[in-house]
């Protein structure tokens, strides 16, 4: 009968203890998301007025004179039901293709965001009153949840489950347990409904609002036992 000397007794001890130490360690990761959807409950959308003239002075004024006019018919339909600031605003010269090039006069422009929160027939209206007030340019419609964490909650409870349920059937495959959960890491994403150009007519511009995508996604990483 064989003996093992002290030093390989160590050895093995020393083996057993880390080969049990690895198993406890191994871990797996797993994905889910989800996506969820919901009316949206504001609309946002820019209207610019553009204005030009011979001087940087007759062209911001002629601009803030037309801005006002734009403003007041916006905050006429508007009341109480949305906001209207300035986002952008620029006085700039305008060149002729002379050799050297010459000043041919300016261009100035004020570009407004409106928010809107009653979706029902302001929108259309909006656009219509900034239209024949002498906004140049609207564009930039988009529909948007005023607070979208509620849903991004419910999108990452939905998205948690899955990949605890992924990392499960991973474990299987492999013919193993999934543990404890190690760490998590969560993402998120709010995909407004965007619409690229926004054309107003004599008759009431027909506007229809979609819905918002909410999606949350989670990365978890679990132990792994035999």
């Amino acid at each position: 009968m064989s003996k093992l000397a002290p030093a390989s007794l160590v050895l093995l001890a020393v083996s057993a203890l880390f080969a049990q130490t690895a198993a406890n360690n191994s871990t797996l990761q797993a994905n889910g998301s989800a996506t969820l959807s919901a009316a949206p409950d504001q609309v946002q959308l820019t209207a610019a007025v553009v204005t030009q003239a011979g001087t940087a002075q007759n062209a911001a004024q002629q601009n803030a004179l037309q801005t006002n006019v734009v403003i007041a018919a916006i905050q006429q339909v508007l009341g109480s039901s949305g906001t209207v600031q300035t986002v952008a605003y620029s006085v700039t010269p305008q060149y002729n293709n002379a050799s050297p090039p010459v000043i041919a006069g300016y261009t100035a422009s004020n570009t407004l965001q409106v928010t809107i929160y009653q979706l029902t027939s302001l929108p259309g209206q909006v656009i219509d009153a900034a239209s024949q007030s002498g906004a140049t340019n609207i564009s930039g419609l988009t529909f948007s949840l005023q607070n979208p964490d509620p849903l991004l909650q419910q999108a990452l409870t939905a998205a948690a489950k899955q990949a605890l349920a992924h990392a499960g059937a991973i474990a299987a495959g492999l013919g193993v347990k999934a543990g404890a959960v190690v760490s998590a890491q969560e993402g998120g994403a709010v995909l407004p409904v965007v619409m690229s150009g926004v054309a107003a007519g004599v008759s009431a511009t027909p506007i229809l609002t979609g819905t918002v995508s909410v999606t949350g996604s989670v990365t978890i990483t679990v132990q792994v036992t035999q």
